[in-house]
């Protein structure tokens, strides 16, 4: 089999892809080119174990399960890509071709255009990043500001609790924390633990700007209140890493626009994976949406291989369209939030499936009448219980291409 497949982003999606066109049987050359120094490794400990110093960056290395003959060039960026003539040139001005191309390039923290200092204030999404972070609530004796009330702002809120630092405030301009993915009730629930444990909120709020001189030393809300920080995270949110495919005629407008065989700008030999990725997700509707869950980049790669090995061989035939059923979880404290489906699309009915918002809660969101998600706040025996929804949320049948 001649020919070279080009995967374009070295972290979970960019493996996962490797491994996945191998099984799909090309045996044509694949290079992977990632911009960190670093061979994949898992990111949700990050703002977890890591940062709280219960394991090791070392731990977090994801080794291939397959496709040991894969070349990969690290700690180098893809400047830009010419589709039409299936070429890409480096940030060094090496351009390289390929007969099939993937993009998982993934994202990157969005940061804050508001005026003041820029030391002292961290974002959490490389290994980099989390060094960065721990060094600075090493004393202990610190105020942090966490701006963003999301899965990583509320994961280092309760990683700096345990820590054991003075002092920790969650600002965000939603009333609740983890709003969106969840629904009032678990969030006001996840509220009351998280203040439980110490940590203050400035809810309905916004940052206007950064106070001090050479390093932050307070942020200064919307409506005039000073917070003292001498550690700000922000985790405001996710920028999609597609800049290199400008000029291509794609929708970049949120990450990549896909079809239903997440396929890009209607090419036969370029897909997308990972969260970069907008695709339609043929279990509940044919809106294209990005999903920013731990379990999108192995689907991701799994089909997109397909996708794209039978492009290059000519072996296209009918099959299911892309339909997986997302998942996500996040330890916080001593207890976990798990969710299977898509819980987005029915926060207008939510309905408590077991246990109550005070203690192990289970509940199910719903659209049009059907559960299409369910999430679990609290102890293991939540977790299980969430779990045996799985199968009746994999029960709705999937067109096919």
């Amino acid at each position: 089999m001649k020919g070279r497949i080009v995967v374009v982003g070295a972290s979970l999606g960019g493996l996962r892809t490797a491994e996945q066109l191998r099984a799909a049987g090309w045996t044509g050359a694949i290079l992977v080119i990632g911009d960190e120094p670093h061979m994949p490794y898992n990111r949700p400990p990050l703002s977890k174990e890591v940062l709280a110093g219960k394991a090791s960056v070392g731990s977090l290395a994801l080794r291939p399960r397959t496709a040991a003959d894969v070349a990969w060039l690290l700690g180098t960026s893809v400047a830009h890509a010419r589709l039409a003539d299936g070429t890409l040139t480096l940030d060094s001005g090496k351009q390289i071709t390929f007969d099939g191309l993937v993009v998982a390039t993934g994202m990157r923290p969005r940061r804050l255009g508001c005026p003041g200092p820029s030391a002292g204030r961290h974002t959490v999404r490389t290994v980099a990043d989390v060094e960065g972070l721990r060094a600075e609530l090493a004393p202990r004796k610190v105020r942090v500001v966490v701006v963003g009330a999301g899965f990583i702002g509320c994961e280092v809120a309760a990683t700096a609790i345990g820590l054991g630092v003075d002092e920790v405030t969650v600002v965000d301009p939603e009333p609740l924390p983890m709003l969106r993915p969840l629904g009032a009730l678990l969030a006001s629930s996840l509220r009351r633990r998280h203040e439980a444990q110490g940590v203050r909120f400035a809810l309905g709020r916004g940052v206007v700007r950064f106070e001090g001189d050479e390093r932050v030393t307070g942020v200064v809300l919307d409506d005039g209140t000073v917070l003292p920080a001498d550690v700000v995270v922000e985790a405001v949110g996710s920028v999609a890493n597609t800049e290199w495919l400008a000029g291509n005629g794609l929708d970049l407008t949120d990450g990549v626009l896909t079809d239903e065989l997440l396929r890009v700008g209607g090419l036969p030999y370029v897909v997308a994976v990972g969260d970069v990725a907008r695709f339609p997700n043929a279990r509940y509707d044919e809106v294209p949406r990005r999903v920013e869950h731990w379990s999108i980049p192995g689907d991701t790669a799994k089909y997109a291989a397909r996708t794209l090995v039978a492009a290059l061989t000519g072996a296209v035939g009918k099959r299911p369209l892309f339909a997986p059923l997302p998942s996500f979880w996040s330890d916080q404290y001593e207890f976990r939030i798990q969710s299977f489906g898509a819980p987005l699309l029915g926060t207008a009915d939510v309905r408590v499936l077991g246990g109550t918002p005070d203690d192990d809660i289970v509940v199910g969101y719903h659209a049009g009448g059907r559960l299409v998600g369910v999430a679990a706040l609290g102890s293991p025996a939540a977790v299980a219980g969430a779990a045996r929804y799985r199968a009746e949320l994999l029960k709705q049948p999937v067109p096919t291409s």
